[in-house]
């Protein structure tokens, strides 16, 4: 990338700042893709009229709620600890 004025780098170094702090940890995505899996078994479970899928994608979802709010806790943590210093 080639910056041509003291505002593009400023607007170059804003763009990078704001990509960091919307970057998700792999327990965010992982716990994300986890919950979604879970909801589309349990619809498909409840269409199909298949209760043991409904309730297996029920169980992945409330596990990739917990794996996303860990994933969450992690980032407030290092989010603490980054403005302390």
């Amino acid at each position: 990338m080639i910056l041509h004025s003291k505002r593009g780098a400023t607007e170059c170094i804003a763009r990078l700042i704001l990509l960091k702090e919307i970057a998700m940890n792999k327990d965010q995505v992982k716990g994300r893709v986890g919950e979604a899996e879970g909801k589309v078994k349990e619809v498909v479970g409840k269409v199909v009229g298949n209760k043991e899928l409904e309730i297996k994608g029920k169980i992945e979802k409330a596990a990739g709620k917990i794996q996303g709010a860990y994933g969450d806790l992690k980032n407030d943590l290092k989010n603490v600890n980054k403005n302390t210093k």
